[in-house]
Formats: C-alpha cells, sequence, structure tokens
C-alpha cells in the first residue's frame, strides 16, 4: 500500500509538470524557475504530509484491525457464555419446574396425610362423644329410675299405710265378731240350760251364733289377704328401698365412666385441634404453591370481596333477592330459587356466572369489570374451593382481608351530625364522631387537638377506658359493615380490632373494672371482649332488631340493653341467659344504663319517656315525661341524677329518684343526639344533627363555648349549610 501511495504521488508530480510545458506550449511566455521550484517543493511537502498521513493510518487500521480481532474472539467467547447461560437457565427452569412439582406433590400428600389424619381423629371423636352420650343416657336412665322407685317407694308407703291400718280395722272388726259370737253361744248355753225353756229362743240363738261365726271366718279370710298384701307391699318396699340404695353406687359408677370418657374426649379434641392446625397450616402452604401456579383461587382474598362490595346489597339474609342469600360460603353453594348457583368446574354452566357474566347482575349498578369476571371464572372453572381453616358459615365480611379506611377530608364541605361525643376521665379532652375519623378537642378552649383515622364511615359512640390511654369505638357504613376498634389515645395507633360485623355497630362500653368491652349493633347480636388478649368471651342473640346500647351493671355482672324491637332486657354476663325483659315502652328503645346499686334500670324511647323499673321483675317504678320527642341518650350519676339527650332539640338533668327535672340545656337549632358531662370540671357537653357541639356549665346552665365539629369548615359553608 505504501508504494502505491508513493507512485500515486510522482504520478502526480509528473502530471503537474505536463500540465506546465502543455501551458507553456500554449503560452509561449518564459517560465519562471522559482515559482517552478516553489511548486515542486509545494508538492514534495505534500507527499511527506501525505506519506505521514498514510503511515499514521495504516498503524491505525493495524491496530484497529487487532482491535476487532481481539472483540471477535471476545465477541465468540461471549456468545459461548450466552449459550451456556441460556443452556443453564433452561436446566435452572427444568429443575424448578420439577421442585415446584415435587414441592406440589409433596405438600399435596401431607396435606393429604394430614387430612386422614384430622378426619380419623374426628371419627375417634364422634365415637367417644358417641360413647359419652351413652354413658349420659345410661345415667338419665339411673337417674330417671332413681326418681321413679322414689316415687313407687313413697306410693308404696302410703298404700301399706293404708293396707296396715286396713288390717288393723279388720283385726278389730274380728274382735268385735268374735266376742259377739262368744256372747252368742253364751246365750246358747243358757237358753239350752233352761231346759229348752225357750227353745224358740235358743233357735234363734243358735242361728245368731252360727251367722257370727261365719262372719268370724270371712273376716279372718279377709285379714290373712291384707296380711298378704301387707307381706307383699313390704317386700317390694324393700326391695324399691335395695334398688334406691344401689342407685348412688351405680350412677358414681357411671359418672366416673363419663368422666374418663369426658377426658378421653378432650384428649382427642386437644388431638383434633392440633392435627387440624398441621392440616390448615400444610394446607395453607400448598394453596400458596398452587397460587403461583395458577391452580388455586384463594375464595376469602380474591372472591369474598367481590361479593361483598358488589352482590350483598341485594342478597343478603334480610332481602335475598331470588331467595339467594351471599352472606356465606355455605350459602353461595346452596343457590336459590333458580337451583344450585354453581357447577363445580364449569363456570359457562354455572347460574351465578351467567348472570354476571351477561351484566344482568347487579341489577341496576355498573357490570363486574373484565378482571372480577375473570377470577370468578377461574374460581369457579377450579372447582369453587374455599381456603383452608376458613369456616363455610362466617359471614363474607369476617374472612375477608380487612383494608385500610379511606382518609377522611383534610377540610370539610359540609357540616356532619355528630352523633358520639365523650370526655376522657380528666375532662381536658373533648372526642367527637367525624367522617371515617375521631375528632379530639381541647375541652377548655374547643380547639382541635388530633384526629385519628382508619375507622369505618360513621361513628356512634365513643368510650374512654377509665385510666383514658385507650378510646373504644363503635361505628359503621351503613349496610355494609359495623366495627369495634380500640385506640391508643397518644399515638392514635389501632390497639385492637375487635369485630367486624354486616352491618353498623352502635354502642361500646368499658366494664367498670376496665377488663372487658360490651358492644351492640345493626346484627341483634351482643358481644362482650375481653381487652387484655381480644378473645370473645360471650355473644347474645336474644333481640329481634338492632341493638341501640348496652350498660353494665355497677359490679360487672349484668348487661342491659335497649333495642329497636321496642324492648330492654338484662342478661348474666357469666352464661349470657336473659334475666328479665321490660316492654314497657312500646316504640324502640335508645338509651338504658342502671342505678347506683344495680337494682333498677333507667331507659329511654321513642315515646317521649325515660321509665324507671326494677331489675328483680321488670316492674316499672316511675315514668319521667316532658319530653317533646324521642330520648337518644342518657348518661346516669350514682348520685340519683342523669342527663338526656332528645330530638326536641334540649338536654336535660333529671333526677330519676323522684323525676324532677332540674336544668334545661336549651339552644341548639337540630336534634341532639348525644350528651356527656364532667363533674371535676363541671361541664356538660351537648351535640347535634347540624354538627354543632356546645360545652355548658353544670352549676347555672350557661352557655360556656360552642363550634361546629368539622375541621377546615370555612364560614360561608356552616351559613349555607344553617336551616
Amino acid at each position: 500500500m505504501r508504494t502505491a501511495i508513493r507512485l500515486s504521488g510522482m504520478l502526480f508530480v509528473f502530471a503537474l509538470t505536463c500540465t506546465v510545458v502543455v501551458h507553456a506550449e500554449e503560452q509561449p511566455a518564459p517560465v519562471n524557475p522559482a515559482e517552478l521550484k516553489q511548486v515542486v517543493e509545494e508538492t514534495t511537502a505534500r507527499e511527506a504530509e501525505l506519506q505521514k498521513s498514510i503511515e499514521s493510518n495504516e498503524a491505525q487500521v493495524k491496530t484497529l484491525a487487532d482491535q476487532l480481532k481481539a472483540i471477535q474472539e471476545q465477541l465468540k467467547g461471549l456468545q459461548q457464555q450466552v449459550s451456556d447461560a441460556e443452556a443453564n437457565l433452561k436446566s435452572q427452569e427444568e429443575n424448578l419446574a420439577n421442585v415446584k412439582a415435587k414441592k406440589e406433590e409433596a405438600l399435596t400428600k401431607i396435606a393429604a396425610e394430614a387430612e386422614a389424619r384430622k378426619q380419623a381423629a374426628k371419627t375417634d371423636l364422634k365415637a367417644k362423644q358417641a360413647s359419652v352420650n351413652e354413658l349420659n343416657k345410661q345415667l338419665r336412665k339411673v337417674q330417671t329410675d332413681l326418681l321413679e322407685s322414689k316415687k313407687n317407694l313413697e306410693a308404696a308407703q302410703a298404700e301399706l299405710k293404708k293396707e296396715q291400718e286396713a288390717v288393723a280395722a279388720q283385726k278389730a272388726e274380728k274382735d268385735k265378731l268374735a266376742q259377739m259370737a262368744a256372747e252368742a253361744d253364751k246365750a246358747f248355753q243358757e237358753a239350752d240350760a233352761a231346759a229348752k225353756a225357750a227353745a224358740e229362743k235358743a233357735k234363734q240363738a243358735a242361728e245368731a251364733a252360727k251367722a257370727a261365726q261365719a262372719k268370724v271366718e270371712e273376716a279372718q279370710k279377709n285379714l290373712t289377704a291384707a296380711e298378704q298384701a301387707v307381706a307383699t307391699r313390704e317386700s317390694t318396699i324393700t326391695e324399691t328401698q335395695k334398688a334406691i340404695d344401689a342407685a348412688p353406687q351405680m350412677q358414681e359408677q357411671i359418672e366416673a365412666q363419663l368422666t374418663e370418657m369426658k377426658g378421653k374426649v378432650d384428649a382427642v379434641e386437644n388431638q383434633l385441634a392440633v392435627v387440624t392446625e398441621e392440616f390448615v397450616a400444610k394446607r395453607k402452604e400448598l394453596e400458596s404453591v398452587l397460587i403461583d401456579s395458577g391452580k388455586f383461587v384463594s375464595f376469602s382474598e380474591s372472591i369474598a370481596p367481590i361479593f361483598a362490595k358488589r352482590c350483598l346489597a341485594c342478597h343478603d339474609t334480610k332481602t335475598a333477592k331470588g331467595r339467594y342469600n351471599m352472606e356465606t360460603f355455605a350459602a353461595i353453594l346452596k343457590g336459590g330459587e333458580s337451583g344450585a348457583a354453581l357447577e363445580h368446574g364449569n363456570a359457562d354452566a354455572s347460574n351465578l356466572y351467567i348472570m354476571v357474566e351477561s351484566g344482568a347482575m347487579p341489577e341496576d349498578d355498573e357490570p363486574l369489570t373484565a378482571e372480577e369476571l375473570a377470577i370468578i371464572k377461574k374460581w369457579i372453572n377450579l372447582g369453587a374451593p374455599l381456603d383452608a381453616g376458613v369456616d363455610d358459615r362466617a359471614q363474607l365480611i369476617t374472612i375477608m382481608p380487612k383494608q385500610p379506611h379511606p382518609a377522611p377530608p383534610e377540610s370539610y364541605r359540609a357540616p356532619l351530625p355528630v352523633t358520639a361525643l365523650t370526655f376522657n376521665p380528666d375532662g381536658s379532652q373533648l372526642a367527637s364522631s367525624g367522617y371515617h375519623e375521631i375528632l379530639l378537642w381541647n375541652a377548655a378552649d374547643g380547639e382541635l387537638a388530633k384526629r385519628i383515622t382508619n375507622v369505618a364511615e360513621r361513628i356512634y359512640d365513643l368510650e374512654y377506658s377509665p385510666d383514658g390511654t385507650t378510646l373504644a369505638v363503635a361505628a359503621g357504613t351503613p349496610g355494609q359493615m359495623g366495627e369495634v376498634k380500640l385506640f391508643d389515645v397518644a399515638s392514635g395507633e389501632v390497639k385492637a380490632d375487635l369485630v367486624t360485623s354486616i352491618d353498623s355497630i352502635f354502642t361500646v362500653k368499658f366494664s367498670p373494672s376496665g377488663d372487658r368491652v360490651a358492644c351492640g349493633g345493626a346484627d341483634r347480636a351482643i358481644r362482650v371482649f375481653n381487652i387484655a388478649d381480644g378473645s370473645l368471651l360471650t355473644t347474645i342473640e336474644d333481640h329481634a332488631d338492632w341493638v341501640m346500647d348496652v350498660a353494665w351493671s355497677p359490679d360487672g355482672t349484668k348487661i342491659a340493653s335497649a333495642s329497636r324491637d321496642k324492648t330492654s332486657k338484662v342478661f348474666d354476663v357469666a352464661t349470657g341467659n336473659s334475666l328479665v325483659t321490660f316492654n314497657g315502652h312500646g316504640q324502640p328503645v335508645f338509651a338504658v344504663g342502671f342505678n347506683a346499686d344495680g337494682t333498677q334500670v333507667i331507659t329511654g324511647a321513642g315515646d317521649k319517656q325515660v321509665r324507671v323499673w326494677t331489675l328483680a321483675d321488670a316492674k316499672e317504678v316511675r315514668k319521667i315525661g316532658g319530653f317533646g320527642n324521642d330520648i337518644f341518650q342518657l348518661e346516669i350519676h350514682p348520685d340519683g341524677q342523669f342527663y338526656s339527650a332528645s330530638a326536641d332539640k334540649v338536654a336535660r338533668l333529671h333526677n330519676y329518684q323522684d323525676g324532677k327535672e332540674i336544668k334545661k340545656f336549651a339552644g341548639h337549632s337540630d336534634w341532639v343526639y348525644c350528651v356527656t358531662s364532667h363533674a371535676g370540671t363541671k361541664r356538660i357537653a351537648t351535640g347535634s344533627y347540624d354538627g354543632e357541639i356546645r360545652i355548658w356549665n353544670l352549676e347555672d346552665a350557661a352557655l360556656v363555648s360552642q363550634f361546629i365539629a368539622a375541621p377546615g369548615l370555612s364560614a360561608e359553608a356552616v351559613t349555607s349549610a344553617a336551616p
């Protein structure tokens, strides 16, 4: 290449010289040797530069060629590495698939073995429970036979007494007849000795003696029969007494067997619990693997939330359109008036899927999304399974993952009704209801101190623990869910999420000792929880309609309730048994409480009356009137007084011992929903439907302050919301 370049340079000089010569021939003007020399020098210099450039380029070309070769070698190596990596990846994917398959197979086998152990334990438990039932049956028979024997013994003893009295009477009759026979015989002897002087008389005496003797013989026969009956009766009594004497020993033996069998039953139940727990754990592990491989759909996590949100409004227990109730897994499978809702393994043949896929359901609402339809279809096609450990009779709301509630608005656009209000124990803080939040206010000046969030839409009741560190909240989103939560007052964090129900919960109360809480709501149930571990202690389902309020007796052994079914009841906390029912209001009962010694109950209702009645027999002892509308809340104090909140827009203070009104707190422009007081600070607070909170002086009922319980609400919004 270098020779070619040098040759091209020489040709360039030659061409330049020829050009000059030709030009010289055409132009006969003389050539300047100096210029020609300069041209030659410049050309030579240019050739030298070109030569250097060529050499430099050749060096670069060689370097680049070497680099290219190295890169090609590297590329070849990298390609081999990629090929090896792809082969390795394929091998690892195959290994992973094999591992997953083996894990799935192993977990399936383990779950099946756990299921077999669970079923065996259930069978064993069933057999032992049958033995317990048989022993109970034998025990009841022994006890029944014993009672019957005692009754028979008492009857036999009564009959024996009668028979013994009859024997005594017959003996007396026999003795009398024998005496008469002796007298008749004597008369006969005398008559015969008188030389038959009175033959006729003797004959009559003889006949009389003969008749008397016959009677004596008959009496003797009756006496013998009576004595035999007495002997038989005494024998029966003896045998019965022996049976009665033997019964306690037999009862003790059966009770001992029963105790032993119950111990075995308890052991089997414990074993079943362990096996069931093991089975559930293994099954859940398997379900997790199956979900990853697309072979399982969780009902509780993926399906129940869809049904609860989109279907329950029309298909709960109360409504059940088409007689189809979807509150539980079992009810969903049962179907409605159109027959079975699901064809396991075939979504396209399942009535439920056909209705939602066509858009016919939900009725009068937006159709389900494509994603919702896809997951429902997949669930049915996989056999419509239920998650391990989930009760098929549990309400959907209780088995779904609980999601955080929406955040409240930073600033309210309109006032909301104040449905709950309470002072903390030292009176420095006032808690009120908000929208998806609890609002804590400084009681002294009405300034907002804290906002506690992550609660349901509406707050219905608030109560501080006796030490003031915990705030219990009863809340709900109407027709969808209800809940009771315990919040740490200082941090605003949830300490316990005690219950989630299918509808709003209206009331929650701490026990006098502060170790338990009771609540009630639209599901008609009263529940009692242990604060320490959040465990459910008692569930009472005795009302026919919403439970609006509950109250603890002073000793914490009883709970009184107020219900929309127009009754108030008192229950034993330990057993849940109903002790007494008061139905004197004849209208929904909204508020309830005990007097200081727990012997009387005070209730307020829709009949515009407060009624005081006895716990012992539910007899009304006093009726307190003067209210212009429904009575929503009562706050009862040990000193014999109570505060009331009424729809007549007034709060009042009464003495429940004589029914006299002491003070009236008037000034609200709408229904007064709630009232709370604090003796230490001598303040009473009231909350109304129009969102206003008023704080009053207890001594003279003077208004101390008032504000709208709506953070960030403008004065214009308050004015526009005013009636």
